[in-house]
């Protein structure tokens, strides 16, 4: 059971950073759109990285080399500055703020999520490598125990981050309001493509 809360703490603090994904789960909840799909495909994702590191973490650590993380934070940089495109498009035709007539696509939404899940390398550091490294000594029942507990944070996080910003979303309910979240969306999404390109320049 001590495995189980040292996997809950560990795998709470290192999802607590705001990233693209958060802010991804955040907007779907005052969209109101698919959130319970978002957040499943997102705690799921973590439940799969998480005991692949746990379990696998000495054969992730020969393969993922400099070249990989390169290549995942190009793909990253991409994705991302291809959101923001979006995003400041958006603003000039308040095409989101007519949501019921907006909805994004089933498979646009599972795209776009599995994207700011799998092409950010941070989530793997995160998961994999250092939950794999954290762990590489337990025993295989304190590994299941552990892994349980993180998944269990990672669960809870993502689903309640969704539908507290569902909440909160009866509060925004006119265009200026969706007008100043997608601003600072953009405004925080320009300045994660910042961090990326700098590392993309670090591994170059």
């Amino acid at each position: 059971m001590s495995y189980l809360i040292l996997g809950f703490v560990t795998g709470i603090s290192l999802i607590f950073a705001i990233g693209a994904q958060n802010i991804f789960v955040i907007e779907q909840g005052l969209k109101k759109q698919y959130i319970f799909l978002v957040c499943f495909i997102c705690s799921i994702s973590d439940l799969i990285l998480i005991f692949l590191g746990i379990f696998l973490f000495e054969y992730f650590k020969i393969y993922f080399t400099q070249n990989i993380e390169l290549i995942f934070n190009i793909l990253l940089f991409i994705f991302i500055i291809y959101f923001i495109y979006s995003k400041i498009r958006s603003l000039y035709n308040n095409s989101e703020l007519r949501l019921e007539n907006n909805k994004l696509s089933l498979k646009s939404i599972i795209i776009k999520t599995l994207g700011f899940t799998y092409l950010n390398p941070h989530v793997y550091s995160d998961t994999v490598f250092f939950l794999g490294n954290f762990s590489k000594n337990f025993l295989i029942s304190q590994k299941y125990f552990f892994g349980t507990g993180a998944f269990i944070a990672s669960f809870l996080f993502f689903f309640s981050l969704g539908y507290l910003a569902k909440f909160f979303s009866n509060y925004l309910v006119n265009s200026k309001a969706w007008n100043i979240i997608n601003f600072f969306i953009i405004i925080f999404m320009t300045i994660l493509s910042s961090y990326v390109f700098l590392d993309i320049i670090d591994l170059i």
